[in-house]
């Protein structure tokens, strides 16, 4: 079968591909040969332009241009150039070597020097430049704007609703009342935090030989620096140089990076939990979209689809980033292959987190608060005023106030309005202080939460 959006083995390649589609630049494998091809046309421009490398002839500017030409124009043609010759080769690095100098020699300069393609290199001097431009790349044109706008929804929302209140549920029990914004500020906060860790993990990388010790680079040139020339070409490519590594970068930032994903993606799976919840108590209705259905058999139904399908999503992210997290950073002894097939479901892993930011942001455009419900709802629960009294009974010396007001409230399947305020009257307390808690309601019981939510 031709492969299509019907016959795609995997989803994100499928049903779900348009909105995925971003990252397929860094993470499909077109995007990994251009990469590499990128990677090494670096390189060799840095060692010609090296005057201790004294075999190596320095590249004028045009054939500097043309080289950036080369890697900036590589196209899905020339891929499957390469493609073409790894069936021959059996080894994806090295085919684009032999790509790459193959296409030198159309330049006479250059030609003169394409035995120095991928000097001294292992592959994972390549590969693991080529991960990390992935990585960072898709997260700062991707990945962290569709968070910035999910942050920046929520925000919207905790400020719109800032001062609704709404009945909170601690073991799934009437608690002490809380306003509607509040509760989504709480996850504004904590999605922040979590966008911070994932910004702020740096990235290393390294281009040091078979086993990290410059062995052939100092067997061509024995007095040249090789280590402080690769620490200044890592980090011109805007990259931490990692000095001790065996012949792979030890992936121990993409692990950070990858676990950094992992706490938003949990954040995200608690928020939608939490609005599934509250969509099924009513506290909030959808928007209805012309023309959807949400059940074949049941016509009245609006199913919150959008956090079950942000849901599971997270779900899927999180499994691949937590085995990526978990098993990239350990090799046996100097290499060992594992690692390289799984490195190549990175795609996948945040593939699976985008789609569940796009659906987490549809639900969200789709909530509306309703007031009626919210405030029937803290109406039909007075025994929650029970906190208040029986700290005001406290702060007045009242013995037994906590269970003074167990007695009263405790498994009695609400107290009402009246038998409150028949128990505030007879409290020994001031005049004032007794009125203030006569004129408490449910709704009025809020704290600081509307200030909370406003600020945030």
């Amino acid at each position: 079968m031709a492969l299509s959006p019907l016959t795609a083995l995997s989803p994100l390649d499928g049903r779900y591909w348009r909105k995925v589609a971003a990252l397929s630049d860094y993470f499909s494998e077109f995007g990994l040969i251009r990469l590499r091809v990128r990677v090494e046309i670096e390189w060799l421009k840095a060692i010609s332009a090296a005057p201790s490398l004294t075999e190596i002839k320095p590249l004028s500017a045009d054939s500097v241009s043309d080289l950036d030409q080369l890697a900036r124009n590589f196209s899905v043609e020339d891929a499957e150039s390469v493609k073409a010759i790894e069936v021959r080769t059996n080894h994806d690095v090295k085919a684009i070597e032999y790509w790459l100098r193959e296409k030198l020699t159309a330049n006479p300069e250059a030609a003169g020097i394409t035995q120095f393609v991928h000097f001294a290199c292992t592959s994972e001097d390549i590969n693991n430049l080529c991960h990390a431009t992935m990585l960072r790349d898709s997260r700062g044109n991707v990945m962290l704007p569709v968070i910035d706008s999910l942050i920046d929804r929520l925000r919207a929302l905790a400020r719109e609703y800032a001062e609704l209140p709404m009945l909170s549920r601690t073991h799934g029990q009437s608690a002490t009342p809380t306003t509607v914004g509040k509760e989504l500020a709480n996850f504004v906060y904590r999605l922040q935090r979590q966008r911070q860790r994932i910004e702020q993990v740096e990235l290393p990388a390294k281009i040091n030989g078979a086993v990290g010790n410059y062995n052939a680079h100092l067997a061509a040139y024995p007095d040249f620096d090789w280590e402080a020339f690769a620490r200044q070409f890592v980090e011109k490519l805007g990259f931490t140089f990692n000095p001790y590594t065996a012949q792979i970068e030890p992936h121990d930032g993409i692990a950070q990076l990858f676990d950094a994903y992992a706490g938003l993606n949990t954040v995200l799976i608690d928020l939608a939990r939490d609005v599934w919840g509250y969509i099924s108590v009513g506290y909030f209705k959808q928007k209805i979209k012309q023309g959807e259905v949400g059940s074949s058999t049941m016509p009245h139904k609006v199913n919150p689809i959008d956090f079950e399908n942000a849901e599971g999503n997270l779900g899927l992210s999180n499994a691949l980033l937590r085995h990526l997290s978990d098993k990239l950073p350990i090799s046996r002894w100097q290499r060992d292959l594992t690692d390289s097939t799984v490195l190549r479901n990175m795609g996948s892993a945040l593939g699976y987190a985008l789609l569940a930011y796009d659906s987490c942001l549809r639900g969200l455009d789709k909530l509306e608060a309703d007031p009626k419900r919210l405030a029937d709802d803290l109406d039909a629960n007075w025994e929650v005023l029970a906190e208040p009294v029986q700290t005001v009974m406290k702060r007045f010396g009242i013995e037994d106030a906590y269970e003074k007001l167990k007695a009263l409230t405790r498994g009695k399947g609400g107290i009402s309005r009246d038998g409150l305020h028949d128990f505030i009257r007879d409290l020994p307390i001031p005049e004032a202080e007794k009125n203030r808690l006569l004129s408490l309601t449910p709704g009025t019981y809020t704290g600081r939460a509307a200030k909370l939510a406003q600020r945030i």
